[in-house]
């Protein structure tokens, strides 16, 4: 099928009238999504979960389980607040919708017209980038580009982190293939400032929370109601489920800087089936717009155990949504993720119906068992069990990794390697948009450390000649990575790249993309 007719076959699913829509299946009651729920957190060790559902513009179900820390800090309601992470970017991409209507700028928009200095690498990407393009992931660059300037805290500004942009090299030609990023949207984020003279942040808030009355949800967790619950975010391992801190993600806030319950998330979803029209009447953005969100930019391979059982034959990227076919219906669908907190949106608009899952630990499979379960009851579906399905989901992807990770692994027969003189490694380096690192002695060891932030420091374990592994001192970003250096021709060390040891490694930790080069010899 062509990409023409994915896209007319797309927008005529989109656009079918949700609010008298039939339901051919059954909505699961109260007491299976309860079981369904239990089911799920126990499966894939999740402290505290809320689930959503939206039918024909009403919230029919709101209910929390589970704890919000297992610290302590209470229980799981459809009033706990939690990151949502990338479900932002729809917000996002709402708020540019709304400019568009107002006729303040236009989707195919060049944004060199709106930020004069933005730059990417390539300067003919540069002159012909549009506003689309911010939105859809097929820019060139590679997966998660530049998000070692906030995955872990850092002091980067937003300006820093559109800064580095014109550094980063491409991964593919542009708009030739989908990498999923985030830093575009904070660009995106700075053309709404260029175009209306204020904030993401402030608009965000005034033209969309507000309006909607999600009066307990916030473009930051700084921004919450004091009396606000907010879940903690949670990691497993080694058997164990423990509290991390949370990240804040205010550099690039558009992408992923959100603070939402199920009750405030409902009336979002309840807008974005209505096609712009709140339940109350209130009108956020034209059918036009909404219409536009949900037609495939950028398409997506299809493939997987997933895609076989839900009978899937397109998959693609809108603006700020993912769009695929599942069991015969056009599903609207987006997951969020900060570290320890994962939540996900899915919409099945020809049947007016839509699920929130929001969860407090990193465990991904727990939202697409729920979500799948819940949805698919109601497009009436023979019944499959989610959460079995996901489970076998991860276990292979696990099998995988350990594969993987051993394929991939250095050579290690001989003797163990050491560096005759570890002082040849120590001083500084920098990489054109991550900035500066240092490596230094520490007893007898070397430590790397790079800069703006706290997080990125551990000491280097040798390998084999000019190889080493850094393990972070923060166990918890489950990050490790390989460091080789290189020497020039006089044999002295110059500079230094890395890679992820393990291909579990969360794709933010974009170490592939570093190229340290020596600034200063040790002193």
């Amino acid at each position: 099928m062509s990409l023409r007719s994915l896209t007319i076959t797309a927008a005529a699913y989109a656009f079918v009238g949700c609010a008298t829509a039939a339901t051919p299946g059954r909505a699961l009651s109260p007491a299976e999504i309860d079981a369904l729920a239990g089911r799920a957190m126990k499966e894939f060790a999740v402290p505290g979960m809320a689930i959503g559902i939206v039918k024909d513009g009403k919230l029919v179900f709101a209910r929390g389980y589970g704890v919000r820390s297992v610290a302590g800090a209470g229980a799981v309601d459809a009033d706990t607040v939690f990151a949502v992470g990338s479900n932002t970017k729809a917000f996002t991409t709402a708020a540019l919708a709304i400019l568009v209507d107002e006729g303040k700028l236009k989707w195919d928009d060049r944004v060199i017209d709106h930020l004069p200095e933005f730059r990417m690498w390539d300067p003919y990407v540069t002159r012909e980038f549009t506003i689309r393009d911010l939105l859809t992931h097929r820019s060139g660059l590679g997966l998660g580009a530049g998000d070692m300037m906030f995955v872990t805290p850092t002091d980067f500004t937003r300006h820093d982190l559109t800064h580095a942009l014109r550094y980063l090299k491409p991964a593919s030609s542009f708009r030739s293939r989908f990498a999923y990023d985030n830093l575009l949207y904070g660009v995106a984020g700075d053309v709404i400032e260029a175009v209306t003279g204020q904030s993401w942040e402030d608009f965000v808030t005034q033209r969309i929370l507000a309006p909607l009355r999600m009066n307990h949800c916030a473009v930051s967790r700084g921004r919450l109601p004091a009396t606000a619950g907010i879940a903690a975010p949670h990691l497993a391992e080694g058997g164990a489920v423990h509290a991390i801190t949370p990240l804040e993600v205010t550099s690039v806030a558009p992408a992923g800087s959100i603070y939402c319950n199920v009750n405030g998330m409902a009336t979002w979803v309840a807008t974005q089936l209505g096609h712009g029209k709140a339940p109350d009447g209130t009108r956020l953005f034209s059918e036009a717009q909404a219409e536009e969100m949900w037609t495939p930019q950028t398409m997506l391979p299809v493939a997987g155990p997933r895609a076989q059982h839900t009978r899937t034959h397109f998959s693609a990227y809108g603006l700020g949504w993912l769009l695929e076919d599942v069991d015969g219906y056009l599903r609207v669908s987006h997951n969020g993720g900060l570290p320890g907190m994962v939540t996900h949106v899915g919409m099945l608009p020809e049947l007016g119906v839509g699920v929130i899952v929001l969860t407090n630990q990193q465990q991904g499979a727990a939202l697409e068992a729920v979500s799948l379960q819940l949805l698919e009851a109601y497009a009436g579906v023979p019944k499959r069990d989610w959460v079995v399905l996901a489970a076998e989901s991860k276990k292979a992807r696990e099998e995988h990794i350990r594969s993987a990770d051993a394929q991939n692994a250095p050579a290690t027969s001989g003797p163990k390697w050491t560096p005759a003189n570890p002082d040849a490694y120590v001083g500084s380096f920098a990489d054109p948009w991550r900035g500066a690192a240092t490596i230094s002695r520490e007893q007898d060891a070397l430590r790397l450390t790079f800069s703006h932030t706290r997080s990125l420091s551990g000491l280097l374990s040798p390998v084999s000649l000019n190889l080493f592994v850094v393990r972070w001192d923060d166990r918890t970003l489950n990050a490790d990575a390989y460091v080789r250096f290189v020497t020039d021709y006089s044999g002295k060390v110059a500079g230094f790249t890395m890679q992820a040891v393990s291909a579990a490694t969360d794709f933010s930790f974009d170490f592939q993309d570093l190229d340290f080069t020596r600034t200063a010899p040790p002193q």
